[in-house]
């Protein structure tokens, strides 16, 4: 496995800008990953990709079906954002990361989710740190919303005009707009 590579969980074009700008100052060769099953619709999905594939085009986008998080989420539909429904999301995505990487002999993994003021950072690490050990990995533990990552990446947003999403994804934090 390549140490210097980092397979970054990404959610969208916005969140992505200021961590892989940070992991590349850092030395990273970071190849970003898209497997977001809780974006809702399926529209909404889709245009969080293509947004991502303009200011990324080697992203990895894996095949997902909202099934696949109806399925971790059932009987948590009304759980408060930042609840345990979010962790089980987390945690389903990190997993799948993990998977890919395994796949692609990548031997770290990221994820954009931390730059959000809206998301539990210790929880989406937890998810993280998980997915690392059950499949060999090292997870890079950035809370990239410190520092005024948050702040950097809506200016980068603005900047490259950038898509940007009025909630996290899922059907359950629509419905709280």
């Amino acid at each position: 496995m390549t140490k210097n590579k980092v397979l970054l969980h990404t959610c969208c074009a916005v969140c992505f800008s200021y961590p892989f700008n940070k992991l590349s100052l850092e030395g990273y060769e970071v190849i970003p990953y898209f497997y977001n099953p809780n974006i809702y619709p399926i529209a909404e999905q889709q245009r969080r990709l293509d947004e991502l594939i303009k200011v990324a085009p080697d992203t990895i986008f894996e095949k997902s079906s909202l099934d696949d998080f109806y399925k971790i989420s059932k009987g948590l539909e009304n759980e408060p954002e930042r609840g345990k429904r979010c962790l089980k999301c987390f945690k389903l995505r990190l997993q799948k990361t993990a998977q890919k990487a395994v796949e692609l002999g990548i031997s770290n993994i990221a994820t954009t989710l931390t730059v959000s003021p809206h998301k539990i950072s210790s929880d989406i690490f937890m998810a993280g740190e998980e997915a690392a050990l059950e499949y060999g990995l090292t997870f890079l533990k950035y809370d990239f919303k410190k520092e005024n990552g948050f702040k950097i990446t809506q200016q980068i947003a603005r900047e490259k005009n950038l898509y940007r999403q009025q909630y996290c994804g899922c059907e359950y934090s629509i419905r709280k707009l």
